[in-house]
């Protein structure tokens, strides 16, 4: 007995009973690959739906709410942005993630420095996509973080990099990325939520995202030798895109306009004036797949006027809306939206306000039914977000063509391909009439139209022409919308803001707050004036024009 009480005691003593790490929390390197890969993506993901909405309520393809822009983009617009990019683990409410992209992809470079695996598809794919995030926090806040980010250790209040460098390190994780993934890397069973898995596909998207940066900031020559080079997106199949699913809930996986229009209460989201108008007075081919009408006819237009469920159906335009001819409240045939700016209360009018249609939120078609939105209607929510599509890269390439000509076929091959995309979708409405679908001649007779129409203006209406096509192109995925607005100041055309002066337009949104109160480096912005280091335009508020 005593020689076993000796053992226990002896056995005791080199029991280690200072855990200072908790057994229940798994250490960095001891992460899942493909798990990190998913985090990376999916946050990705969330980011660009959230700046895409910012870029189109700017540019009008989507509605602004407020009448004065400073008020309506205070300092939390980018919270969560920023939290899914650069967060180190602290769950920050409304966030969504524990770490953000950047410290996944380190811990995935630390894990593959580590391993003998080899893990060149994860960090691939990881860098492409943050190149792209970098590029586009420099478009949106004019600087962000990199040369100091990621490494809290050695600076817990990391500086802001200028725009310029922050785009020029964007460039060198795409060569990174080419390198890893030109090897065709195994996936090594990682979940690959955007090609599948598509080495090649990924090689294109580099590619696509150096013409994007390219074009953003007029540098033709390097443009040009990307597309003699023929290796980026130029083909639907090729388009990079986040796809939704049908699930309603834990969790729910349907496109986020879908969940928020289709309800048993009725639509919640209003759609632009602006666009509704043009699409409509353009006949555009694409109108029946972007909005579904839940009435036939919009009080004040072409209804009575109705102050419970319109109420500026009742009222006199300001000033600036009778002298520029613009529609302030009313669109007919039931395009029931809002203009840019207003700021009214919610009346009862869920059941009757134009709702997202099949493309790219999987709604309902409008067949001239005019129905009500509900769970499980249309397509269900199976929709994307775009991203990059083949449609856009035209465009592109037409802003950046050295002739009218030129410009005039990009326009006129990203309409073919657009066209062609967006009535792919409604295949996804199985019970909605077809028979309303734009034929292949309506088609081609409007898209002959608006080109004839490109060739035969000048000066400023041949502009409008170009960017509100573009536009209308980038509905749903909007992100550089923002950008060309900001560069050329066109189209003219659209909405002024309901109030005369909603203050100089945001030529780049403030800081996050979240960061601004922890970050003893970084002072807010004072005004929403700053401007991006590509954009070299006139001051606030003098451009654009049309603000």
């Amino acid at each position: 007995m005593v020689f076993i009480a000796g053992a226990t005691l002896t056995s005791c003593e080199t029991t280690e009973l200072d855990l200072r790490v908790s057994p229940n929390d798994l250490a960095a390197d001891q992460a899942d690959p493909n798990l990190l890969l998913n985090s990376i993506q999916l946050a990705y993901a969330s980011n660009m739906s959230v700046i895409s909405d910012r870029g189109a309520e700017l540019t009008r393809i989507d509605y602004m709410s407020g009448r004065d822009y400073f008020n309506n983009y205070p300092g939390d617009t980018f919270n969560a942005i920023w939290s899914r990019t650069y967060s180190s683990g602290t769950n920050i409410p409304g966030a969504g993630v524990q770490a953000g992209m950047f410290t996944n992809v380190s811990t995935l470079e630390a894990i593959n420095e580590a391993s003998d695996i080899d893990y060149s598809f994860h960090l691939g794919v990881a860098k492409t996509l943050q190149a792209h995030m970098l590029m586009l926090l420099v478009d949106y806040l004019g600087e962000t973080a990199w040369s100091q980010a990621g490494n809290p250790a050695e600076f817990p209040a990391p500086a802001l990099d200028d725009g310029a460098s922050v785009y020029a390190a964007a460039l060198g994780l795409l060569n990174e990325a080419q390198s890893l993934l030109s090897g065709s890397p195994l996936t090594l069973g990682a979940t690959d939520l955007f090609y599948d898995g598509d080495t090649s596909k990924w090689l294109k998207l580099v590619n696509t995202i150096r013409l994007k940066a390219y074009a953003t900031t007029g540098d033709t020559a390097n443009f040009n030798s990307v597309i003699s080079g023929g290796n980026f997106i130029s083909s639907n199949e090729d388009d990079f895109q986040f796809q939704y699913g049908a699930s309603e809930l834990q969790p729910d996986t349907r496109h986020p306009d879908y969940a928020s229009d289709y309800t048993p209460s009725g639509a919640n989201i209003y759609q632009s004036n602006w666009l509704m108008e043009l699409m409509l007075n353009n006949d555009d081919p694409r109108i029946r797949y972007y909005f579904y009408r839940q009435t036939d006819a919009t009080p004040g237009a072409d209804a009575p006027a109705n102050e419970e469920t319109l109420a500026c159906s009742l009222a006199v335009p300001p000033q600036h809306y009778i002298d520029g001819g613009y529609t302030y409240c009313s669109v007919p045939n039931g395009y029931w939206g809002r203009s840019h700016g207003n700021d009214e209360g919610t009346p009862p009018d869920n059941f009757f306000r134009t709702a997202v249609g099949v493309y790219p939120a999987a709604g309902r078609f409008d067949d001239n039914s005019f129905g009500t939105v509900g769970l499980g209607r249309g397509g269900r929510g199976v929709g994307i977000e775009p991203i990059i599509l083949a449609s856009y890269v035209d465009f592109w390439r037409g802003m950046m063509a050295a002739n009218d000509a030129d410009r005039a076929n990009h326009m006129r091959n990203g309409l073919v391909k657009s066209i062609a995309k967006v009535q792919s979708f409604g295949a996804l409405d199985a019970n909605a009439d077809s028979s309303f679908a734009p034929d292949a001649a309506t088609v081609t007779a409007y898209i002959d139209g608006i080109v004839a129409d490109f060739n035969a203006a000048t000066g400023d209406d041949k502009e409008n022409i170009f960017a509100e096509q573009y536009f209308v192109t980038l509905y749903g995925g909007a992100t550089e919308a923002y950008n060309y607005y900001r560069k050329t100041g066109y189209p003219t055309t659209v909405l002024p803001n309901w109030e005369l002066d909603p203050g100089p337009f945001p030529r780049s949104f403030l800081y996050p707050q979240n960061e601004v109160v922890t970050n003893p480096s970084l002072t807010q912005k004072q005004t929403l004036t700053q401007q991006v280091f590509w954009d070299t335009n006139p001051a606030s508020p003098t451009f654009p024009p049309a603000n």
